[in-house]
């Protein structure tokens, strides 16, 4: 490999097919998230329905993860990679289907294509992380993992934008239908990628033997468990966004259109912060860099709970997805950079129960802290608890807190 493609892994023609089969999943799921929330609080205007759909989705989740890990690590990654997006266009139709038939009681069959997703979703990180580590070499993960990281943010700007749109020009039906086409897409570019993958190893030992393995390294690494924990603790208590239709609605007082707005404010903070770091890649005092992103992470939290202001409520979350880009791009580097390549799966599996599924069941407790609070009191309590866990970890993590990617290499 010539020098200029090892600074540069978009002259990888792997590498772009493996962002294309990212991208298109995530429009299909964030396209499916936004309007399952729109069409679930139409029906009920309760902000804790809004929360049992992350609560239908991380239950399947956690229990197929660590499944999906090892599956991954042991049979064809591009194959799983096509049936998982065949399963997000069945999701998607079914919706669909709901969509154009309503019957008298829709919510336990939609919150029933929910979890189909949950099952779904558990096969796409570890498909994408495992079939990075075979795209690239590992002088391209910091800056892999940054056009890594603006790709998926990308992803989070134009899904919602894509999802209120088409609500608001036509209904959900519209939105399920594209989110169907987008998920068929992402097979097809997974199928194409062209990368050779290791030859399958299917162990001897019990299944659970193999993925106790994989749980055991993570928690033997002081690093990489820092900072998933960090992460998931941060998102799980300081993530706000899954209550924006409900802010939508009873606070700021706006339509579908605004929703997309403000759901993909985050990623777009983030997809700005992705195109700096990939020009300018962090390596020195990374823990520290880290730990600040996460507090920040948490101050715009507050400030969105204490907003009136549809557009400054839409640049808080912007500025929030800029600290979380940062967190998003180390987290996801500390990984790469850590772990062998026969267990990447199992690796990313894990990290996905950490991080991933935080993001569910932050929608539950958001939720349900919303109908104990309200939804202002709820959010600030949120951020002020994600302030407490970064000071948490840096006492008791000090080897992240003292991080360099180059001790890594």
């Amino acid at each position: 490999m010539s020098d200029g493609a090892a600074a540069n892994p978009l002259r990888v023609r792997a590498f772009v097919a493996l962002m294309g089969y990212r991208i298109l999943t995530i429009l299909s799921y964030q396209i499916v998230a936004v309007a399952v929330g729109w069409q679930v609080y139409q029906l009920t205007r309760d902000p804790l329905k809004l929360g049992l759909i992350g609560l239908a989705e991380v239950i399947p989740y956690f229990c197929a993860a660590p499944f999906a890990g090892y599956l991954v690590d042991h049979l064809p990654r591009r194959k799983l990679g096509m049936v998982a997006c065949g399963g997000l266009a069945v999701t998607a139709l079914i919706l669909l289907a709901v969509s154009l038939h309503p019957t008298r009681s829709p919510l336990p069959l939609m919150y029933g294509a929910v979890a189909l997703t949950g099952l779904v979703r558990s096969f796409l990180g570890p498909v994408y992380n495992a079939l990075f580590g075979r795209v690239l070499v590992r002088e391209q993960y910091t800056r892999g993992a940054s056009f890594g990281s603006i790709v998926f943010q990308s992803g989070l700007v134009v899904g919602p934008a894509i999802g209120g749109a088409l609500i608001a020009a036509g209904s959900t039906a519209f939105a399920y239908a594209a989110a169907a086409v987008f998920g068929i897409g992402a097979g097809l570019a997974v199928v194409s990628l062209k990368v050779t993958e290791p030859a399958p190893q299917m162990q001897r030992g019990p299944i659970l033997s193999s993925i106790g393995e994989g749980i055991r390294f993570v928690f033997g690494h002081q690093i990489l468990l820092g900072a998933l924990a960090l992460d998931m603790f941060a998102v799980l208590l300081g993530g706000a966004i899954s209550l924006a239709p409900a802010f939508i609605h009873d606070v700021l007082d706006r339509g579908p259109e605004a929703l997309g707005i403000l759901r993909g404010a985050p990623a777009l903070g983030a997809v700005l912060m992705g195109i700096w770091l990939a020009r300018r890649p962090l390596e020195r005092h990374a823990g520290r860099v880290l730990l600040g992103a996460v507090a920040g992470f948490g101050l715009c939290m507050i400030g969105f709970g204490l907003s009136k202001s549809f557009w400054l409520s839409a640049a808080i979350l912007m500025v929030s997805g800029m600290c979380d880009g940062i967190s998003v791009v180390l987290r996801s580097t500390i990984m790469q950079l850590s772990t062998p390549d026969d267990m990447r799966g199992r690796v990313s599996s894990i990290n996905g129960i950490f991080v991933g599924s935080s993001n569910e069941l932050g929608a539950f407790w958001a939720g349900s802290m919303a109908r104990l609070l309200g939804l202002v009191p709820a959010v600030v309590v949120g951020g002020c608890l994600t302030l407490a866990v970064v000071a948490t970890t840096a006492r008791k993590a000090p080897r992240l807190r003292k991080l360099d990617l180059r001790d890594l290499r």
